[in-house]
């Protein structure tokens, strides 16, 4: 795919929904890298990777650090600062629930790395808080992953750990109040399937992202698959307010 591919670059948060773009940032925060430099570590074609390191540019969720001089031309290097997720706009109701979609895909693909026998945290929660101890732990979710990408190392480096972080907070709506009391178009109901609106682009808990029917999240060697429907499985829900200490960050 060229610089002059049509399709203009994706908005705010819709940049994040797509799983190679979530491990292009993860990679790109422990050190700044080239496109090749990057396929060789992921495993993927340069020509994909440096689609989407376009995306990511545009939005504003990686920045260009330096230039080196590669075999007589020149290459570029990018790199993911924390504070840039600020640049982002909040979304659309459907922007964030295309997020979550992969970020649960991600954390399944990271599950089946998880180092054999050892130690680790988790917390799950639908729970009804004070709005100061919501404050508090959306200041304590903040610093967490601060401390992570500020601290985070080049891959491979000697002594180090390689760790799986994702923590996804947000309010939700009362339950018995309609989206139209709480002046939210995108807050479904307490009765609404949020995964199944009719919407390309909510996508269900098991659905495949590049079912979505975007072709604004298809790099050059996906293969996407016709139309939009999506595969919805029956799983149940965790029972509300199982804890311990949060397993995983993003």
């Amino acid at each position: 795919m060229s610089d002059a591919d049509p399709q203009p670059p994706l908005s705010g948060l819709r940049a994040l929904a797509h799983p190679l773009r979530l491990r292009l940032l993860s990679l790109l925060t422990g050190a700044p890298m080239s496109s090749a430099e990057t396929a060789r570590e992921l495993g993927e074609s340069q020509a994909n990777i440096s689609y989407h390191i376009r995306q990511l540019h545009a939005v504003g969720l990686l920045d260009l650090v330096e230039e080196i001089s590669v075999r007589g031309g020149r290459a570029k290097r990018y790199r993911h600062l924390p504070e840039s997720g600020e640049r982002l706009p909040k979304g659309s109701g459907a922007d964030h629930r295309a997020v979550a979609s992969v970020l649960a895909e991600e954390l399944v693909r990271r599950s089946r790395e998880r180092l054999p026998g050892a130690a680790g945290d988790f917390t799950d929660a639908e729970l009804t808080l004070t709005p100061e101890t919501w404050r508090r732990v959306k200041e304590m979710a903040a610093e967490l992953g601060q401390i992570m990408h500020e601290e985070a190392l080049p891959p491979g480096t000697e002594g180090a750990v390689r760790v799986s972080a994702t923590v996804m907070l947000f309010p939700m709506v009362v339950r018995g109040v309609s989206a139209s009391v709480t002046g939210s178009s995108d807050a479904p109901g307490p009765d609404v399937d949020s995964w199944v609106t009719g919407s390309s682009d909510d996508l269900g808990p098991d659905a495949d992202p590049w079912s979505a029917g975007s072709s604004d999240d298809l790099g050059p060697d996906a293969d996407p698959l016709p139309g939009s429907a999506h595969r919805h499985a029956s799983t149940p829900e965790p029972p509300a307010g199982t804890g311990g200490a949060a397993e995983g960050t993003r």
